[in-house]
């Protein structure tokens, strides 16, 4: 059999570890960049606070006839650490905070779980040992809306396949409506509708009679809105209906939602990674780096590494020793050049961003905002798309208008009919206010919203229209329609 041998040649692009290090810092948030440089002070010896031996760097100012020793060592070459000036200590801090400056943080507080909530009302019950065990399982099958999403018969399945429990589906029927008797009413609902009768079951007042009425046998025409249709079954007066479908929408329909979730990050208290002040009608922008601590080179270490490396007659421990010193000289430079680097590229495109978008940040206006894509800034920068992206995933800045994701400032552009072009964002502000002033018994179509932006020189077809507003999570003219 002949062979055929080929060469082939392949251009591969490799990332230094540095590299990967600064691709890592980019993408997260100030808020982990603070665990992620304890974590690496944890990992590595080397690594130090600056506050932790103060006047050191004065001490190594006054070691630079130290830095030009040489060494015949090859295999731990010292030039790495030693060829310009003193190892390098990067001041992180871009802030400088005194005791006078005042800086408010919002408390966050995470409090029980949901979850654990439910389980303890489960523990004043009248239950069995049993019982409880498969109402743990039950709740354990709530999702943090507060619904139960699976039948009890795949339940009942699950039991017995994990848990060798043979369960009927009624049993578990009777120990779900107990669930259900938990606060926050309408727990444990399998759908909407069950959701919002359990709610109203608990209402006493004869008001809530029509209300449990329309939920209970008038449902799918409630949800679709069709009011003429409960009107005339029920025989009621415009008024009568709308103060009854009033009481349905005071219900709460994601009853888990309410209280308190460690998980949901809408509770998440946000730390903007900019701040951007107007001061005497200049934009001025910093990184929020309050608290990040300023790290530096262990001096310990340094020296341990340099006397290791002039003992030619080191023995193999020795040379192993300073090998391991040496992997944890190079991390920590590494990851202290990987911090500057992060601060040198988050200022670098926050800045070109807020020069793109000057008039919109002097002034908060949502409508002078200009179309803007990552390839606009990263053109702007000189730096790759995805660095850009990176940047911009998960920031937030602070201004004298409000705190906002970095995400906010991107938008497509499109042009009037007179040739000017305009920010998409734009177009749904337009769209937010025309619905918003809207006649709520007659709601605008996507037809009529595009017609009137037409009318304000804006050509945009109605299956765009109808984009921009699911976008917008506004619904449709049918399920917008009120009494």
């Amino acid at each position: 059999m002949e062979q055929k041998l080929t060469l082939q040649q392949k251009l591969l692009q490799k990332l230094s570890p540095q590299q990967i290090q600064v691709i890592k810092l980019l993408e997260i948030p100030t808020m982990q960049l603070e665990q992620r440089i304890k974590k690496e002070l944890e990992e590595n010896p080397v690594l130090e606070l600056e506050s932790d031996n103060p006047g050191a760097a004065d001490e190594q100012g006054n070691d630079d006839s130290d830095n030009n020793t040489d060494i015949d060592n090859e295999e731990f070459s010292m030039d790495d650490y030693y060829e310009d000036d003193e190892i390098p200590t990067y001041k992180l801090n871009v802030n400088n905070y005194s005791k006078d400056d005042k800086y408010i943080d919002v408390p966050f507080s995470v409090g029980i779980s949901f979850h654990e909530f439910l389980n303890e009302q489960l523990g004043l019950t009248d239950l069995n040992e049993e019982e409880q065990q498969l109402a743990e399982y039950i709740i354990g099958n709530i999702d943090d809306d507060g619904y139960l999403r699976r039948d009890l018969m795949a339940i009942s399945d699950d039991l017995a396949f994990n848990m060798n429990l043979d369960v009927p589906e009624e049993k578990l029927e009777k120990i779900l409506r107990v669930i259900q008797e938990f606060d926050p009413p309408g727990i444990a609902a399998r759908d909407l509708r069950e959701c919002l009768l359990l709610q109203l079951d608990r209402k006493e007042e004869a008001t809530y009679k029509l209300a449990k009425t329309i939920v209970k046998e008038y449902f799918a025409e409630f949800t679709k809105k069709h009011y003429d249709k409960i009107r005339s079954k029920l025989e009621l007066s415009e008024e009568e209906l709308k103060k009854g479908i009033d009481e349905v929408l005071k219900l709460n329909p994601k009853p888990g939602s309410s209280y308190s979730n460690p998980l949901n990050k809408s509770n998440q208290h946000i730390v903007p990674d900019f701040i951007l002040e107007l001061v005497d009608g200049e934009l001025s922008l910093s990184l929020n780096q309050r608290n990040v601590p300023e790290l530096k080179i262990n001096e310990t270490y340094s020296d341990m590494l340099k006397t290791m490396s002039q003992n030619q007659k080191s023995q193999k421990n020795d040379k192993e020793a300073l090998s391991f010193v040496k992997q944890k000289m190079d991390s920590a430079k590494w990851f202290i050049d990987a911090i500057h680097q992060r601060q040198t590229t988050l200022l670098l495109t926050m800045s070109e961003i807020i020069s793109f978008q000057k008039e919109y940040f002097q002034e908060g206006d949502e409508t002078k905002l200009r179309p803007m894509i990552l390839k606009d800034i990263a053109e702007r920068t000189d730096l790759d798309i995805s660095t850009i992206s990176r940047v911009s995933n998960s920031k937030y800045i602070q201004t004298h208008f409000g705190i906002y994701p970095l995400k906010y400032f991107f938008s497509e552009g499109l042009q009037k009919d007179d040739g000017e072009e305009v920010s998409t964002r734009e177009i749904k502000k337009i769209l937010q206010e025309c619905i918003e002033g809207e006649n709520k018994r007659r709601p605008l179509t996507d037809e009529k919203l595009a017609q009137i932006l037409k009318e304000k020189s804006y050509n945009i077809a109605r299956r765009t229209v109808a984009k921009y507003r699911e976008q917008m999570g506004i619904p449709v003219a049918r399920l917008r329609k009120e009494l």
